[in-house]
């Protein structure tokens, strides 16, 4: 089992930024691999970001190729998703969850947070 808390989210300003992170518990094995998810009403559940257990491989959508910054933390068991240049569109519950391979689908990935709520506003 591996259980996934996020936090940091909130109000961020359009053009602003804001840091996201995930805390990672529990039994890994097999799932080091972390995505971060977005999911806005009415949408579908969207993966963006992933990186490997080693953090040696990162991933990026092309929605946020740039502008997002994944890493992690191995010895906090801590990952982190620092967001810039955020834009309205990008008001969503945020994810991160645990899986066996690096991907934008859903599929690979087992374990889920609860989300943060992130809101793009002026």
């Amino acid at each position: 089992q591996v259980q996934l808390v996020e936090s940091g989210g909130g109000l961020g300003q359009p053009g602003g930024s804001l840091r996201l992170s995930c805390a990672v518990s529990g039994s890994r094995l097999g799932y080091d691999v972390i995505g971060w998810f977005r999911q806005a009403p009415g949408k579908e559940r969207e993966g963006f970001a992933c990186i490997s257990g080693d953090a040696v491989s990162t991933n990026y959508a092309d929605s946020v190729y740039g502008r997002f910054r994944i890493s992690r933390d191995n010895a906090k068991n801590m990952v982190y998703l620092q967001m810039n240049a955020l834009n309205p569109d990008e008001t969503a519950v945020y994810y991160c969850a645990a899986g066996t391979v690096c991907s934008g689908s859903p599929t690979p990935y087992d374990y889920w947070g609860q989300g943060t709520q992130v809101t793009v506003s002026s």
